[in-house]
């Protein structure tokens, strides 16, 4: 029997961000027992899985990765489907700059049936006058943006609606193998601000602000924690194969858009750095704007140390590009955020089991648009359906 401080399920899943998410998701909808606990409120901006604007597209220097981005499409459809909610705006995208290389993308859109146009300059600033463009431009009309937000919100409430049980405000701590092949996570509380919630259906508990939280024993355990997953690797209590991993404080800037109807596509700039952007959706104030950042540029930080303070050489830098290279965009910035990429060696993800743990991502800052794909993937391997993607697995490290 289940009670607020003890609880059987058959899966749990660890963190509540996209993957997280989109995980217990997709387990709930299969029909099997699952419990969310995520540390923080769902939500939170402490992580990587926060604000209204995220880049999805097909176009990427590597065949695998076009592939996946179009199983990725059809999974956003699928969730839009299932939750009612618009997640998936559709924008074209726009990749430029030398080190980009827009005409082998273009050979390998071309090779998938991907639908793509190679410009030149001209054409390109005919067709976007409030861009600056010195090369060849690959647009795919295919890319746009999602809302990470509203996914996170999508998929819990959804999860909850089909049996999950849902734990905030509780940070794992700890786990313990018992017979037979489950495991026993122990949790404290976080102190969040809405404290300790066990949702269940539509009943909600409430428990104190400190001290213990629930015990929640599983036959499998996702780890979907991000940034915390370096952390976390102890308190699980079983080696896991880890690579290294280079957690980065990120920033973004909102830049207001002096054309409020120009529709911006979304683009990736690969010149001096690699700067990305994209239209800002609510993070950027009611007004249209567009967010520019740069992918390259994070100081180093961990999950619980990270200060969120922005970098101002980022700032001066990112303006600088917009100066150049945008100018339909006013280049004093109307917001700005912080937000935290985990890397691995090689920039794919890991998604791979070891024993009763299923580990779910880093993403290496390009997850995103990946989300209700790896929640499915991950799904998969809870299940014992299949083996990890050679791409993603552990063992590539060994």
């Amino acid at each position: 029997m289940n009670t607020p401080g003890r609880i059987e399920t058959e899966f749990a899943v660890i963190g509540a961000g996209l993957m997280g998410s989109a995980t217990a998701w997709e387990l709930a909808r299969r029909g099997h027992a699952v419990t969310l606990i995520e540390a923080y409120d769902i939500g939170h901006r402490r992580g990587s899985s926060h604000g209204t604007s995220r880049i999805y597209r097909r176009a990427y220097a590597d065949p695998e990765y076009v592939r996946l981005t179009g199983l990725a499409g059809e999974r956003w459809r699928e969730l839009e489907n299932d939750t009612g909610a618009a997640l998936l705006r559709v924008t074209g995208g726009l990749d430029l700059g030398a080190g980009r290389d827009p005409e082998g993308i273009a050979r390998l859109l071309a090779e998938a049936g991907v639908p793509h146009e190679l410009l030149s300059p001209g054409a390109a600033a005919e067709r976007w006058p409030f861009m600056r463009f010195d090369g060849p431009t690959l647009h795919h009309p295919e890319a746009g943006t999602v809302d990470a937000d509203a996914t996170v919100a999508a998929a819990v409430g959804r999860a909850a609606e089909l049996g999950a049980r849902v734990i905030t405000g509780v940070r794992f701590t700890g786990a313990e193998s018992l017979p037979g092949g489950r495991v026993r996570l122990h949790t404290e509380a976080t102190g969040s601000t809405e404290g300790v919630e066990v949702t269940e259906g539509t009943e909600s508990t409430r428990i104190a602000k400190s001290g213990e939280g629930p015990e929640v024993t599983a036959a499998t355990v996702v780890v979907a924690a991000g940034a915390w997953l370096p952390e976390l690797a102890g308190p699980l209590g079983v080696p896991l194969g880890l690579p290294p991993l280079r957690v980065t404080q990120q920033q973004v800037f909102h830049f207001r858009s002096r054309y409020p109807e120009a529709a911006w596509p979304v683009f990736i700039h690969d010149g001096d750095t690699q700067i990305y952007g994209l239209p800002s959706g609510g993070d950027g104030g009611p007004l249209p704007a567009v967010k520019v950042a740069q992918h390259d540029a994070g100081k180093p930080a961990t999950a619980s140390t990270r200060d969120g303070v922005v970098d101002p050489a980022s700032r001066a830098a990112v303006a600088a590009h917009v100066r150049r290279w945008l100018p339909g965009l006013d280049p004093v910035p109307v917001a700005e955020a912080s937000c935290l990429y985990t890397v691995t060696p090689d920039d794919d993800f890991i998604l791979d089991r070891v024993g009763p743990f299923v580990i779910a991502s880093p993403c290496s800052g390009h997850g995103a648009k990946f989300a209700p794909l790896i929640g499915q993937m991950t799904a998969d391997l809870a299940l014992g359906r299949t083996v990890p993607h050679p791409r993603f697995a552990l063992r590539r490290f060994t």
